[in-house]
């Protein structure tokens, strides 16, 4: 598992990409797609520096980033025209597509703020060009949304580590250790085994620190006789895992195991009742009608789960008011949970790939409370 290389996106996969994005491009009637959303940046060019941006258009494909990554953009996007960039987007972004003689120019409106289309819009009107700015929203994402092969082999290999590092970090969560120290030295094992790094802050939680659903290590020290919840993911080739797994540490109580149950059936329950071409919502309807049922209901307070791949959070989303409908082809998380304040929390998350209509579970680490 270990001194991964990198690698970009095949150039067939660049194209087809390419090629899907311009359908929905056309159909709004946009001149041209600026792209500036990391991860949408690098599924369509491959590049990975941090600071780029995207100018798709019918006929031409375009990067454009500042002297410190020319270089790495001509070696990552060789089919991309590379264009150097000085200053900020206000000052270059107008010129470019007026010489491309662009006038409808789409941007993803939920990642460039207010106040850089504020500057945006007074450049324009001071350079005396003909641009209409256009808002979209989520039209690199629900592409991504659908993984092709190669993005799934990436994603198995983060879940395959994420499965080798849990059975390490059973030895590492005991008694007397600190929740930090466990969190680091479980991140030491995803670095030492090859992750490029964490697509998320490990969670350990222990005690009633386990009712806090996102709750960050402290310096609590692990006891005997606890729950102690532990989230954590890998990252390779830029594509994300996300496994969630409660242990506790000694003998639990009655109501604790009765709970671990519940979430425990809830997640085994939609996982086999997940079709493809259902709407997200029913799929969180299905586990959280099981802890309801438990009297538990007020003590789920999250969605069922959400999609993984370059990002640890990204499309579909499935909660209650979710509008997204799963296909086949999508990675997303089945994650529910209990979580009794003052007392602790329950929470087992695995990864699926809709295959064939169904939900395929690509996590392998075990289950048992008593670890």
């Amino acid at each position: 598992m270990k001194n991964r290389h990198c690698e970009g996106p095949k150039k067939t996969s660049i194209i087809n990409r390419l090629r899907r994005l311009r359908v929905p491009v056309n159909e709004k009637e946009l001149d041209v797609l600026l792209i500036s959303q990391p991860e949408n940046i690098r599924y369509l060019s491959g590049f990975t520096g941090s600071s780029g941006w995207l100018l798709i258009s019918e006929q031409n494909a375009v990067l454009a980033t500042d002297f410190r990554y020319v270089e790495q953009a001509k070696r990552e996007s060789p089919d991309f025209d590379i264009t150097q960039t000085k200053q900020q987007l206000r000052d270059w972004l107008p010129d470019i597509v007026s010489d491309f003689g662009w006038h409808k120019l789409g941007f993803e409106a939920n990642f460039i703020s207010y106040d850089s289309y504020q500057k945006l819009s007074e450049a324009i009107k001071t350079k005396e060009v003909t641009i209409k700015l256009i808002p979209t929203t989520a039209i690199v994402e629900q592409l991504r949304s659908i993984k092709e092969p190669e993005e799934l082999a990436f994603i198995k290999k983060a879940v395959e580590l994420t499965d080798a590092v849990f059975e390490q970090a059973k030895s590492v969560i005991r008694p007397g250790i600190m929740e930090k120290q466990a969190a680091w030295e479980i991140e030491k094992s995803f670095r030492q085994e090859g992750s490029e790094g964490m697509p998320f802050e490990i969670i350990v939680a222990s005690g009633s620190n386990s009712a806090l659903p996102h709750a960050r290590p402290t310096e609590k020290i692990i006891c005997s006789n606890e729950p102690v919840l532990i989230d954590m993911g890998a990252r390779i080739n830029g594509y994300c895992s996300d496994f969630s797994r409660t242990i506790f540490l000694g003998k639990p109580d009655k109501t604790f195991r009765d709970i671990y149950s519940t979430v425990l059936k809830a997640q085994v329950t939609a996982i086999e009742k997940i079709e493809s071409n259902m709407d997200a919502s029913q799929a969180d309807h299905f586990a959280r009608s099981v802890i309801e049922q438990a009297g538990y209901g007020d003590c789920f307070g999250h969605g069922l789960g959400h999609g993984v791949g370059l990002a640890v959070h990204e499309s579909p989303t499935i909660n209650p008011s979710s509008s997204d409908t799963l296909i086949d082809g999508m990675v997303f998380t089945v994650e529910p949970g209990i979580y009794v304040e003052g007392q602790g929390g329950v929470r087992i998350e695995d990864l699926v790939v809709l295959e064939n209509g169904k939900a395929k579970v690509l996590s392998q680490g075990n289950k048992n409370l008593l670890s």
